[in-house]
């Protein structure tokens, strides 16, 4: 029999596989928790987002600012109704933004087949890159078909509201959720399925060879304070990048990332989510530069824990300037994997009583990856389940990157911590949208 603590409250459990039968419910929180979950809240001392006046989202809507969608114009609709009231909106189904397909977004004239002739590296060369091109060019006119895109796919959230999820096949396929320059927003158990860029950009100058680069993350907390996302599933889908074809030798990329932390963000929580079948994942803080650096020193405080990271290529997370605490999360790689702590410029990244599933061959150095130098707390993970040291493990085997131990600060705001060596059962079982106790 064992006890967890499921957002502030105990409940004893009878483990049988991953089916859990909730015997009991101890204590005043449980008490407390409303039946309904898109009016619960943060618990106390759970991650960051509970910090200060900690995160209810639109758990206090009256009748008028409860809204149930079905498509994209009916979520739209509802986000910007009443402000920033608190507001609670119900997601029922898969809603797609990009319901009629990338053509109905594309500029009178556009041609993909167009773009590849005028800009061939072997006409066009590798040296100047396409800022210059005119309004009429294919350049040009992927610019509309780009700018009419980002003004259908994106959403912008308001300050104090929920986003949940209505059973268990909820969520959002196409869509780039804007959470900008707001406080108090909770998203739960919604699936999202990675925007594509319809309309990538061919850089010709970036790297030797030249590169395509897309747009539109899943999800964007901007500038945003007291945030959580919890059982979500964030994942490519029915598009992912092994099946994308290359053009110009490189792939053609239409993915973006599945979660950006960036521009001062602060006081953020990510539980019980499902990251999948990505390549660059999570950004805490996007740039080195000392423009942002100002605006990011100080903040970017997020948290992780039970989250499931499976099938992943690097960035889970990358960190640069942010105390981040990364506990009890499971990670699955496979023979894609690159890394998955991306240790930036002045990251503070507390990463400890993990577990890590790693295929035969792939060391356990590679968990780590140094961007700059920056001292990192790693203690009690467990890899392929055995106790090892990720720090150690990693400046043994690349001393020329070697990582710093000791983070500089000790995390507080934590429920129950379970034991590392059970963590992958504990998260395979219920991390994910459609899992929402």
């Amino acid at each position: 029999m064992n006890t967890q603590r499921w957002h502030g409250h105990a409940t004893r459990l009878a483990l049988v596989g991953c089916t859990a039968l909730a015997l009991t419910a101890t204590g005043p929180a449980a008490q407390a928790q409303p039946r309904d979950p898109a009016r619960g809240t943060l618990a106390a001392n759970d991650g960051w987002a509970s910090y200060g006046t900690g995160t209810t989202g639109g758990a206090t809507a009256d009748a008028d600012h409860v809204y149930t969608v079905t498509t994209w114009a009916e979520f739209k609709a509802a986000l910007a109704a009443g402000g920033s009231a608190p507001k609670i909106i119900k997601v029922r189904g898969t809603i797609d933004a990009v319901s009629e397909g990338c053509a109905a977004l594309a500029a009178p004239g556009y041609d993909f087949d167009a773009y590849l002739e005028k800009y061939a590296p072997e006409k066009w060369g590798l040296d100047t890159d396409l800022s210059a091109e005119p309004a009429d060019s294919p350049e040009g006119l992927r610019r509309v078909s780009a700018a009419n895109q980002d003004q259908t796919i994106k959403a912008n959230v308001p300050a104090n509201t929920t986003i949940i999820g209505v059973g268990k096949n909820a969520g959002f396929k196409g869509a780039s959720l804007q959470i900008r320059a707001v406080d108090n927003v909770i998203v739960r158990n919604l699936t999202f399925e990675s925007p594509i860029d319809c309309f990538p950009q061919w850089d010709p100058t970036d790297g030797s060879t030249g590169n395509w680069n897309s747009e539109y993350d899943t999800t964007v907390v901007y500038g945003s304070t007291h945030v959580w996302l919890d059982h979500n599933t964030f994942t490519d889908g029915t598009h992912p990048d092994s099946a994308a074809p290359t053009y110009f030798g490189m792939l053609y990329q239409q993915h973006d990332g599945e979660l950006d932390i960036v521009r001062g963000a602060d006081y953020v929580t990510a539980s019980w989510n499902v990251f999948t079948e990505h390549d660059k994942t999570i950004l805490i803080g996007n740039s080195d530069s000392e423009s942002t650096a100002a605006g990011d020193r100080g903040h970017l405080k997020v948290t992780f824990h039970h989250n499931l990271f499976s099938k992943l290529v690097e960035r889970a997370p990358r960190v640069r300037f942010g105390q981040v605490d990364s506990y009890n999360n499971h990670f699955v790689a496979d023979s894609g994997y690159a890394y998955s702590y991306g240790i930036g410029k002045e990251s503070q990244l507390v990463a400890e009583h993990n577990a890590f599933t790693l295929p035969t061959g792939v060391s356990a150095a590679k968990v780590l990856k140094r961007w700059n130098v920056s001292p990192v707390t790693a203690a009690d993970n467990y890899v392929n389940g055995k106790p090892v040291d990720l720090i150690a493990v990693h400046n043994a085997e690349l001393p020329g990157e070697a990582v710093p131990s000791g983070a500089g600060w000790k995390p507080t705001l934590r429920t129950k911590v379970d034991r590392a060596e059970a963590v992958p059962r504990i998260v395979n079982c219920s991390a994910g949208a459609g899992r929402l106790r």
